[in-house]
């Protein structure tokens, strides 16, 4: 099983949703960077559950432990081994699935692959392996950030309610204001009344993630097969539940004409730029120097707290019992795991960039 990303700045995330822990190794982090592991604790807390009521209430205080890799605060540029122990499992809750096939789950599919299968939460295919990614994303984002660059995503639809507003119209700063992560009041409100309103009703909905990177130098990506597009759509849609990826301008610039939709060059203050901004920040697969933006559309949550039909491993038709604590929408707690993935695809490419220079 895949279990690693990245090519030089490269994680490798280990453990299921009910067992011990769970953790990430992650290998060129460069000697020296101040580890801030208050801030590392912040990001997943961001992510952690029972942080609301419309979060599933599972009680896991998410706390971190680096086994490896940094010394008196810095990284010493070997693996940094991060374990994050779990506590609040409730296995019995799934032991009524052990040989059914929960619908739109990857029950059926893992045991068809491997011919075993940990249903406990849905063992290594549970969200609950994205925490590692959302530690090692916190470490690259401390790079980053040396860097003079940013990452910033925000939920921008829940279901039907959508934020008619680009992000830059936006104050990213009132995104952790609310519970839904939607840096609009009025906006947000409405979402979390909508989430509620599901979630009373024993359902589940989908939503999108917006996300935008500033500050990214020019030249990031490769031709052809390594674009930094290609690799920010294979992040996004590793993320459990991700349905959809577009950057720049993306279904919606398929209107436009090309005399529209083109980005103008222009010289401001010496330095070259685009007058508008349809491609995203990617041009030819590779970083212009403008805002990277990008939208993630997340499915509704598969398992509801309704019966549904099924079949059973050996093909009987069944009854599966939804059971158990889950979201009833996925995307508040995705916004900082959308942010992780960014920021891990964008260091890779940094380092990668660096090595092909003298």
């Amino acid at each position: 099983m895949a279990s690693s990303y990245g090519k030089i700045f490269k994680i490798s995330t280990f453990g299921e949703s009910h067992g011990k822990a769970i953790g990430v190794i992650l290998e060129g982090c460069p000697a020296g960077l101040e580890i801030d592991e208050t801030f590392i604790q912040k990001e997943l807390d961001r992510r952690k559950p029972g942080q609301s009521k419309i979060t599933t209430q599972r009680k896991e205080d998410d706390t971190f432990e680096i086994m490896s890799g940094v010394f008196e605060g810095k990284a010493t540029g070997t693996p940094i081994c991060i374990v994050i122990r779990n506590k609040d499992q409730k296995s019995k809750d799934y032991s009524h699935i052990a040989t059914t096939f929960r619908p739109s789950h990857a029950d059926f599919t893992y045991q068809s692959k491997y011919g075993i299968r940990d249903y406990r939460g849905g063992g290594r295919s549970s969200a609950r392996e994205t925490a590692a990614r959302v530690a090692a994303g916190a470490i690259a984002k401390l790079f980053l950030k040396q860097k003079g660059i940013s990452v910033q995503a925000y939920v921008s639809q829940a279901g039907p309610i959508k934020l008619n507003k680009t992000y830059q119209q936006l104050d990213l700063k009132q995104t952790e204001s609310n519970i839904v992560r939607c840096p609009d009041e009025e906006t947000a409100e409405k979402m979390e009344a909508f989430i509620d309103q599901t979630r009373k009703k024993r359902d589940t909905v989908g939503g999108v993630v917006s996300a935008v990177i500033q500050g990214v130098p020019v030249g990031l990506g490769e031709p052809v097969f390594d674009r930094l597009n290609a690799e920010l759509g294979k992040a996004m849609l590793s993320i459990n539940a991700a349905k959809g990826f577009e950057y720049g301008s993306g279904f919606e610039g398929v209107s436009l004409y090309g005399s529209e939709h083109n980005d103008i060059f222009s010289t401001q203050e010496g330095k070259i730029h685009t007058k508008t901004n349809y491609s995203g920040g990617i041009q030819g697969g590779i970083s212009n120097g403008e805002d990277i933006y990008f939208r993630v559309a997340f499915k509704p949550v598969a398992t509801i707290m309704k019966d549904q039909p099924s079949i059973d491993q050996q093909g009987n038709e069944v009854t599966v019992s939804g059971k158990g604590r889950h979201d009833p929408c996925v995307v508040p707690r995705a916004v900082p795991i959308v942010e992780a993935m960014a920021a891990l695809v964008i260091a890779d490419f940094y380092f990668l960039d660096q090595s092909t220079k003298l």
